[in-house]
């Protein structure tokens, strides 16, 4: 993998809306073009596979494929995003357990960009497992940090949903 690569990847990425629902195999093709040029045990392949399959409502098909990516050692920015992405997908087949236990722990992982992406997966995860209140905290304290004012009430308020003491 090179930035070369990388940057066909991202192309084909960009383009994806482009392809629509009657054509999610066409994309699907372009992604395995892709991922074929990588090594037979690479991390990364069964990852955009993944992603090519969810992205075109295909959930069940992408679980495995995501697992595989964690069972290979995808690390960095692409492993948070796995994680996200798998928990998202095993809400959607039904498996809500499962995705909070993965989402959880990311929870008090090192900080980035996708923070919000993690709350937002987990609080949707929470929401299908009944766990309303927790889902709400985890949202609005994830909002509140991008208030022009409020925050700290916000955030308090947040807290307060799931620890009332």
């Amino acid at each position: 993998m090179d930035a070369d690569w990388e940057k066909r990847m991202s192309a084909a990425w960009g383009e994806f809306d482009a392809y629509g629902e009657e054509r999610a195999g066409e994309f699907r093709e372009r992604i395995d073009e892709l991922v074929r040029e990588l090594p037979r045990d690479s991390a990364v392949a069964p990852f955009e596979r993944a992603c090519a399959f969810d992205s075109t409502g295909h959930s069940d098909k992408a679980v495995p494929l995501y697992q595989e990516a964690l069972t290979r050692g995808i690390d960095g920015y692409r492993r948070r995003r796995t994680v996200i992405q798998l928990a998202s997908s095993l809400r959607n087949t039904g498996r809500v357990e499962e995705g909070i236990a993965l989402l959880t722990p990311e929870l008090n992982a090192e900080h980035d960009e996708l923070d919000d992406a993690v709350r937002a997966t987990l609080a949707l995860c929470l929401i299908d497992a009944d766990r309303g209140r927790e889902a709400v905290s985890l949202a609005v304290g994830a909002l509140a940090r991008h208030l022009p004012r409020y925050q700290r009430s916000m955030a308090n308020y947040a807290r307060l949903l799931t620890d009332p003491g």
